[in-house]
């Protein structure tokens, strides 16, 4: 959908073009010695200004501008405003006609896009919302579950059995609220709700605060660290930065069959930072890459035994929150196995780089 033109952006590309189609009217008669086609330039400035406008004010206003610039400077007597000769009424009729008509077409095509639009954000979230019911019946079926053995048959149950109930709804409770601070993540950015605070972040105390968090959910899985020897500044809001990381890092846990090795990375490439969270498990079918963000999982996709799978929320609130920063985010399998995830933020400028 076209972005709306603000009001003075409009003014402004209208001046310009009438500038610029006066400017080589006057090089054509003056240089070029030709004068029989500067209406048909004119013509064509009113057509361009109606089609990159957002309002039929704009072209209609250029027609009569144009043809009051046709009637004063390149039709004899030159320089004087002569209402009196048809051929220039015919040519001012002509231009608001094809302002009028130019102006209607793009407003219908705008609306058209506009209508596909909606229509494409509500599908995704009527998927959106099948995809999470499907997600959140699991966890709270195996809650509900194991809540209601502890009830009722909590006098038969050994130390360890109440144990292991205990740490399932431990661990499915503490996967429903990470599921549900990314669904309110990703939908309060969409909607605009929260804004991006930047504040200029030393890479070591986030990389620092990732590990910590995420060692406490996964004490078992290590990871390789590689950090740069310099020192990185970078704006951004710490909190949901990290929040990408940790989905990146769970993501890998959770899906990378096979894997044997976790790695963090960051490099400096030039003005950015990109971080890359790569493992060498199992990988992504090579059709899933270019969907990988959408936050949703088609129906053969979906595991058998009816396991957690997210349904890829966590990796479309990385793009929501990453996006939101002005950076980029990608996934791409590593040519020996298993998958690297690689997102950049800019970097803070050195503006001591200024001071003598």
């Amino acid at each position: 959908m076209k972005t709306p033109v603000p009001p003075k952006m409009n003014l402004l590309i209208t001046v310009l073009i009438l500038s610029l189609s006066f400017g080589i009217s006057l090089l054509m008669q003056k240089v070029i010695f030709i004068d029989e086609h500067v209406t048909t330039l004119f013509v064509f400035a009113v057509f361009l200004i109606s089609l990159v406008t957002d309002s039929y004010i704009y072209g209609v206003s250029a027609a009569v501008v144009s043809m009051l610039l046709v009637n004063y400077a390149f039709t004899y007597p030159y320089f004087l405003l002569n209402f009196t000769i048809p051929q220039n009424l015919f040519s001012a009729v002509v231009m608001i006609i094809i302002a009028l008509l130019t102006s209607t077409l793009t407003t219908k095509v705008r609306r058209q896009e506009a209508i596909k639009a909606e229509s494409e954000k509500e599908r995704m979230r009527a998927n959106l919302l099948r995809a999470i019911s499907h997600d959140l019946r699991t966890p709270l079926t195996t809650i509900f579950g194991s809540s209601t053995a502890l009830l009722e048959e909590g006098d038969r149950l050994t130390d360890a059995q109440k144990t292991s109930i205990l740490q399932g709804i431990r661990e499915d409770a503490d996967w429903l609220v990470r599921m549900v601070e990314n669904l309110l993540s990703i939908t309060r950015i969409d909607s605009g709700q929260v804004q991006i605070r930047k504040t200029v972040t030393v890479l070591e105390e986030l990389i620092d605060s990732v590990l910590v968090k995420f060692r406490a959910r996964c004490p078992q899985q290590a990871i390789e660290l590689e950090l740069p020897e310099e020192m990185l500044l970078i704006p951004m809001d710490a909190l949901l930065i990290e929040q990408v990381l940790l989905n990146l890092l769970d993501n890998a846990v959770k899906h990378a069959q096979g894997m044997t090795q976790l790695s963090l990375r960051v490099f400096r490439r030039e003005n950015d930072a990109l971080f890359e969270v790569s493992d060498n498990g199992c990988g992504v079918p090579a059709e899933r890459l270019p969907h990988i963000f959408s936050g949703t999982l088609h129906q053969d996709e979906r595991p058998a035994d009816n396991s957690k799978r997210s349904a890829g929320i966590g990796l479309s609130v990385c793009a929501t929150i990453v996006k939101a920063h002005g950076g980029t985010i990608r996934a791409e399998n590593n040519p020996d196995g298993g998958t690297a995830f690689r997102f950049t933020l800019a970097l803070e400028e050195e503006s001591h780089e200024q001071q003598i």
